[in-house]
């Protein structure tokens, strides 16, 4: 045969260059495996969203959990910055709403009572005598119906129907929320619901967030900014008071950023209360459209994460209750202020004050919210 080599023409070798090339991508779209059996025996599964960018988020059907949100971190290596859980069995136990979906109504009312139309409504007093995160079997704690949906960008659609009386509310609810990981590298969550009876809803995302990595410390000198020029200061049972107070001079003006741990341990009666902050602050965008609403960036400002709503209010709570009991991805413990959240949301308590934006729901009417975490490096 003699010696031979191989020639390519340049139109091969172009093929051959953008065919190796492409191999080299991530791959995009959505894969699913099993998760486990909820309490009730039915089958949980977990999605995974992929962009071409790397970045993948992880999503369980049992509560609308967001279980994982990885990043691309140098040459082969991924980051994840969500507190949760490798194994459904976490997710079954006691634990501070880790990545959850929350409804009926996120955050707390008051006495665990409202009044509409007239009739007065008695909830599942499940914190301190008070409503907290829809009850003793929110919607973090049923199994959602999945559906994937078809585009440019992967996006999975789950849903829930919640019977009247749930929780005590009013009115069969029908809920949808949308992930979509876009090609920005944000996670978009767009919420909707109908109902057959005029009922209150405020739903959100329970996500923990740390930026240099799920279970690697404390989040203190994280630097964050928030946009917002009030607050709504809260009572021993961390309910509203009812005034929007300026954060102006006080351990909550994080207009321009600052570190989350450089005023954190500063006299302050709310602060006292909070235990830290655990607290809603009034957008300056109002809400309605969607808008910036926080910015947080990581140690060595090497990583950041912006949160756009079109929700009123924003929850920010610095993971005071983490004690370190539980044990999370890779066995790491979740200590002291290990996570933060940023909860985008109508005020807490708002069924029992007037004065703050309604969260009444028509029968009839659509409910509709989106809010983003866009990561930026």
């Amino acid at each position: 045969m003699g010696n031979r080599r191989l020639v390519l023409l340049p139109a091969a070798l172009a093929c051959l260059m953008a065919c190796s090339s492409a191999e080299k991508k991530p791959a995009t779209g959505i894969t699913k495996e099993p998760f486990g059996k909820a309490k009730t025996g039915e089958l949980v599964e977990r999605y995974t969203l992929r962009n071409g960018n790397g970045m993948e988020v992880a999503i369980l059907t049992y509560g609308g959990i967001v279980q994982a949100i990885r990043l691309p971190n140098g040459p082969g290596k991924m980051l994840d910055v969500a507190l949760g859980f490798d194994t459904l069995d976490g997710y079954l136990g006691e634990h501070p709403y880790f990545g959850a979906l929350i409804g009926r109504y996120g955050n707390r009312i008051g006495n665990a009572k409202f009044t509409l139309n007239g009739k007065e409504y008695k909830l599942a007093a499940n914190n301190n005598g008070h409503s907290l995160h829809g009850g003793l079997k929110g919607f973090d704690k049923v199994v959602w119906a999945p559906k994937e949906l078809a585009g440019d960008e992967p996006a999975l659609e789950l849903a829930y129907t919640s019977r009247d009386g749930e929780e005590g509310y009013p009115g069969e609810l029908r809920v949808t929320v949308r992930y979509t990981l876009t090609n920005n590298n944000e996670l978009r969550l767009d919420y909707g619901a109908n109902s057959s009876q005029d009922t209150v809803v405020n739903l959100t995302n329970h996500s923990y967030f740390n930026l240099a990595g799920a279970g690697e410390g404390d989040i203190l000198g994280h630097t964050i900014q928030i946009l917002a020029d009030r607050f709504t200061p809260v009572d021993a049972g961390l309910i509203p008071t009812g005034e929007l107070r300026a954060v102006a001079g006080t351990p909550f003006d994080f207009l321009e950023p600052k570190a989350i741990g450089s005023r954190i341990l500063q006299d302050d009666p709310q602060m006292v209360n909070g235990k830290g902050y655990d607290h809603n602050y009034v957008l300056n965008s109002g809400g309605g459209q969607l808008a910036l609403a926080a910015r947080v960036t990581g140690p060595q400002g090497l990583r950041t994460m912006e949160v756009l709503t079109t929700e009123p209010g924003i929850q920010f709570y610095s993971g005071n209750f983490l004690d370190g009991s539980n044990k999370g991805k890779g066995g790491r413990a979740y200590g002291h202020r290990y996570g933060f959240c940023l909860e985008t949301q109508h005020f807490p308590d708002s069924p029992n004050k007037p004065d703050f934006p309604p969260v009444v729901l028509k029968a009839g009417q659509q409910y509709q919210s989106t809010t983003v975490y866009r990561f930026l490096q």
